[in-house]
């Protein structure tokens, strides 16, 4: 899959930018603040229908505007030709549009256009709570997976309703067991679900992980992970079901008096492991780094594996916390990777010295103040 075109409308500080891409290596410099970040955040919101910089839509619409426009011409191997668009206004909040036509829902958009995006903000999938690592590996399987993001989907709704009558016959139990049944039912069609997929994608996923890591940092050190849910991940979804429905009967009493729903997907946890010790706990800052960088690489080569298109990849602003052994190691992967790549870089990098932007498949664009500058 790649992008062909980028048109941006009040974006950030874009006013009014069109850039064409090239189909391998497309390479964006200049200094910070020019607006870099700015055109590959546009094209992840074409992908994904939100920003990897911003949660907040009406942050990224130009000061003094009232609504921002992007569009994107894509072309793939299973969508020979199409157009994205995506516009958001104050008023009438965010649609998304392919071929004109608009989505009904926002998340039919997940998976159209498969993206990556590695940026400095990942050292949190290593340093932080579980959230980060669950909102990771929920946004990886929900672009391979459309059946993957309708039980999230629904799992996270039913889990309010659970919530909701937790709260509200928190003093009438006997009512309670009686209007919480059917929805256990559907909680626990729509979780099983989701930790039978998950414990299958992070299966397959650790030997992506260990060769990527190994490739980057080149060193001995070998790479696990843990996936810790409520069960017996490995049992298949049927018993993953009975396990859940015995779980709900133990945790019922403590979810009365909590008024929440204690027992699920929603607080599952993925432990990092580097050698035998826990990374998050034991890890070195530049361990942590190319841990987080190797996770986005075996998403990546995960990606090209399973999918019938390549996805798209977003390296922003990394090289400048990478020494030059491993901006060499790097580039020459990215070099060999088949698929579109963008790179934003505030620092200078010997770009040059290992890609040939030869203006067919390769380009470097300088960007100052929103305004392309120059291109090779």
């Amino acid at each position: 899959m790649q992008i062909k075109a980028l048109k941006l409308q009040n974006f950030r500080n874009h006013e009014s930018t069109l850039v064409d891409w090239l189909p391998h290596l497309n390479v964006i410099t200049g200094p910070n603040g020019a607006g870099k970040t700015s055109l590959i955040d546009a094209i992840h919101y074409l992908c994904m229908s939100r920003s990897f910089v911003s949660n907040s839509d009406q942050y990224v619409i130009l000061q003094g505007e009232s609504y921002f426009m992007l569009k994107g011409d894509f072309s793939g191997t299973v969508r020979s030709e199409f157009e994205v668009a995506c516009s958001y206004s104050r008023g009438d909040g965010k649609k998304i549009f392919v071929n004109d036509g608009p989505l009904d829902r926002l998340s039919d958009l997940i998976g159209m256009v498969p993206v990556v995006v590695l940026s400095p903000d990942d050292k949190r999938l290593t340093r932080e709570g579980p959230i980060e690592r669950r909102s990771f590996l929920d946004s990886f399987i929900s672009q391979i997976s459309n059946q993957y993001l309708r039980d999230l989907l629904d799992y996270r709704r039913i889990r309010r309703q659970r919530n909701s009558l937790l709260q509200q016959y928190a003093n009438a139990p006997h009512m309670l067991e009686m209007y919480l049944e059917p929805w256990n039912k559907q909680l626990v069609d729509a979780g099983a679900s989701i930790v039978d997929a998950r414990h299958k994608v992070l299966e397959k996923f650790k030997a992506y992980l260990a060769q990527d890591y190994a490739m980057i940092s080149g060193m001995n050190l070998t790479t696990d992970l843990e996936y810790k849910t409520f069960c017996d991940a490995s049992v298949g979804i049927e018993d993953i079901k009975k396990q859940y429905y015995d779980k709900l009967a133990e945790s019922q009493e403590k979810e009365i008096e909590r008024e929440q729903t204690l027992v699920g997907p929603h607080r599952d946890e993925i432990v990092f492991y580097l050698g035998d010790r826990e990374l998050r706990q034991y890890g070195s800052q530049g361990q942590h780094r190319l841990f987080a960088l190797s996770l986005k690489l075996a998403q990546l080569h995960y990606y090209s594996d399973e999918l019938d298109d390549l996805p798209i990849f977003m390296l922003d602003d990394v090289f400048g916390d990478l020494d030059p052994q491993k901006t060499q190691i790097l580039l020459e992967a990215l070099k060999n990777h088949p698929g579109q790549i963008f790179i934003t870089s505030a620092n200078p990098v010997p770009f040059e010295d290992v890609i040939e932007f030869d203006g067919e498949r390769n380009q470097l664009i300088r960007i100052e103040q929103a305004e392309i500058v120059g291109k090779e």
